[in-house]
This record gives structure tokens, sequence and C-alpha cells, in this order.
């Protein structure tokens, strides 16, 4: 549970804290790349640029550049900032910092010029990134004797393993490893976000709602979801039987709506940051809810739920918050823009996910839109954090 958000006193701050801590630099790396990323795709999908890639199709890029790319850079810039809370131990600033974040950022840029550099060159440095940020998760979490989260270490290097898996199948070696990469990492970071939401989110809300209240949770939910989640993975990655897989889906979309009912409070909905992060977890049931459905809808809408609503509004709620706390700012106080953020979002999942439902001949005006709120809740995002992020903690400490 993250309660302290001071760090160890260091000698020099100096003008900019960029390489300070973990969080500065892949948020504004991830909220970039969540514009630019997008834009791209508006721009081949919506409009027709004639934009491809030697290796994959412009989708599978996309697919792969918002899982591995966009939520594993919020992924690095949490975890490397959130180990330090929990474990008292520095965890990468500075040069080393640096270092990881550019390996980050060539392996977005490497596929841009596939005509040029091998493939085997963009998945090398794609996933060394992905190893040497397990490692400096698990380093100090080890050093620490920090055992109840060194799973999270561990499901970073699985994500590793899925990207290989991905680039194995983008060799032609692995029979729909594509497939099975992406949908490994997607599901990967869903248990991610489910383990760390278990830890922050009851506690984010009674702190922040403004009055007392104590929510309730139940332990058979704690002890069996991951479990269910891992069987529901291996049923819709193997295609064993859609019947299944909708069963699967049922029990998840009921354990986790009694999970959300306890962390229920109607005070959540005053507060951005509280309802942003539940208004994504309520995307993630609705998602299981519609893999139910094993016929009649795209299964590409259950796909959005997951990733547009819940892994993208929980992901920027988190930014949003983490960046407050960790650069001395009231978490309680934070500035008004960032409601009409979280609306852009939350419309932009709505348009996306739901839209499509009700009418489907306009589906390609649908995604356009929700692309073009994307595109405005991020750009929004960086607009009002990126001084944040770039400058020195408001209480002159290092972090």
């Amino acid at each position: 549970m993250i309660v302290n958000i001071d760090f160890p006193e260091k000698k020099t701050i100096g003008k900019f804290s960029f390489l300070h801590l973990g969080f500065r630099p892949f948020f504004i790396g991830a909220s970039s790349f969540a514009v630019f990323a997008i834009l791209m795709w508006m721009g081949i999908y919506s409009l027709g640029w004639p934009i491809s890639f030697r290796h994959v199709s412009p989708m599978t890029w996309h697919a792969h550049e918002m899982i591995f790319g966009y939520s594993l850079a919020v992924i690095a810039g949490f975890l490397l900032t959130a180990i330090q809370n929990w474990t008292g131990r520095q965890t990468l600033h500075g040069y080393p910092l640096l270092l990881l974040f550019l390996l980050w950022l060539v392996a977005r840029i490497l596929p841009f010029f596939g005509e040029f550099v091998p493939l085997l060159i963009i998945a090398v440095v794609d996933n060394l990134f992905i190893l040497l940020l397990s490692l400096s998760v698990l380093s100090p979490l080890l050093k620490a004797k920090h055992w109840k989260s060194v799973a999270l270490a561990s499901v970073v290097f699985l994500l590793m393993m899925s990207n290989i898996v991905y680039y194995l199948g983008a060799y032609g070696l692995v029979v729909q490893g594509l497939y099975y990469g992406l949908y490994a990492g997607l599901y990967l970071i869903l248990s991610l976000i489910f383990i760390m939401a278990r830890r922050v989110m009851p506690f984010f809300i009674e702190k922040g709602v403004g009055y007392p209240v104590q929510l309730k949770n139940w332990t058979w939910i704690d002890n069996s979801h991951l479990i269910v989640f891992v069987l529901f993975g291996i049923a819709d990655l193997t295609h064993i039987h859609a019947y299944l897989t909708a069963g699967l889906a049922g029990v998840l979309a009921v354990m986790h709506s009694i999970r959300l009912v306890g962390w229920h409070t109607p005070g959540i909905w005053k507060k951005p940051l509280l309802w942003s992060l539940y208004l994504g977890y309520i995307f993630i049931v609705f998602g299981f809810a519609l893999k139910v459905v094993v016929s009649g809808i795209s299964v590409y809408l259950a796909i959005h739920a997951f990733a547009f609503g819940g892994i993208g509004i929980m992901t920027i709620g988190m930014m949003a918050r983490v960046s407050l706390g960790h650069t001395g700012r009231n978490v309680f106080a934070p500035p008004r823009s960032v409601f009409w953020i979280f609306v852009l979002l939350s419309c932009g999942a709505i348009v996306r996910v739901v839209f499509p439902l009700i009418d489907t001949s306009f589906y390609l005006v649908w995604i356009t839109l929700a692309q073009l709120f994307w595109l405005l809740a991020f750009a929004g995002f960086l607009y009002v954090y990126f001084p944040m992020l770039i400058y020195p903690r408001t209480d002159g400490r290092y972090g």
C-alpha cells in the first residue's frame, strides 16, 4: 500500500527533475506516445494515410504498441516509483533511468524504419527494455525482502516472454505467435491492474472521500479471482470451447462486480481521481460481460472495453494521482482541468465500446470520434502535467 510519498534526500536538485524518479520520464513518454500512436492509427484507419510497416500489419502494430508501448511505459513509471516507497530503497534514477527510457523510446521508433532495420534488432531492443525493467523492479524487492511484491516483477518478466512470442510470430517461427503474444500481453497487464487495484484503490477511496468509511473486501475473491482469470486467459487464447470461455468470463464479471460494490461509496463521484479509477474498473467488468456473449458482436468491443475503457482510464487516473503526490502536491486537490481530461477519455470509451452495440452502421464514425476523444484527453494531460513532471518537487525534495 502506498502511504509515504517522500524520498531520500539528495545533495543536488537542479533546475530540472526529469531523471529523479521513474514516473517522470515514463509518464511523459507514455502520454506523448498515447497521442502520437493514436494519431498515426487514426490516420491509417480512419483517414487512409499510406503508412505501412514491413514486418506486421498496421492493425497489429497498433495493438502491440498500445500494450507493449503505452501501457508498459505507465507500468514502468508506476513500479519504479511505488517500489521505492514500499521498500525504502532507491530505484533507478539519473543516467541508468535515462538508458532504460531511451531503450523504450528507440523500440517505439524502430518499426517506422523497418525497411532499413532488421526485425531482430527491433525485437532485441524492445525485449531488452522489458528485461532491464523486470530486473530493476526485482532488485530492490529482493534486497528489502519484500516478498509479497515479487510477483509484480514476475508479471513484467512474463510480459517479456509474451513479447518474444509476438516477435517469433512476426518471424513466422510460431504459428499464431502474433495473436498469442498480443492477447497474453493484454491479459498480463490486466492482471497487474487487478493486483494494484486491490492494493491501492480501497486505501485511496477511504482516505479521499472526505468522510469516515470502511470499505468491504471479500477474502474468497482476493484468493481466487486471479486463478479464474488465468483459466479464462488460457481458454480464450486456445479456443478450447467458446462456452467455457464465456462461462469463466461470467464468473469474473460477477466476482469483480461484487468487489466494486464493496468498494463503492457515493463520495467517489465527487472526486475525479477516485471515480476515474472506479469507472475504469467498471469498463473491465463490462469487457468480461461482453465476453459472455459468444456470437453476434465484434470481439473488438470486449478488447476495447478492457484496453480503452479499462487500461486507458485507469492508467491516466493513476498517472494523474502519482504525478501530484510525488511532486509534493496535494492529491486531494487536483487541477480542475483533470475532471475534463477524465470526462473526455470516458466519453471516448463509451463511444468506442457502447455506441457500436447500439448502431453498427456508423462504426467508422464511432471509432474516429473515440480516437479524437483519446487525443484530446492525453493532449490535455500533457499540457497540465508536463511542467510538474520536468520541474522539481514543490517541497524542494529529491524525487
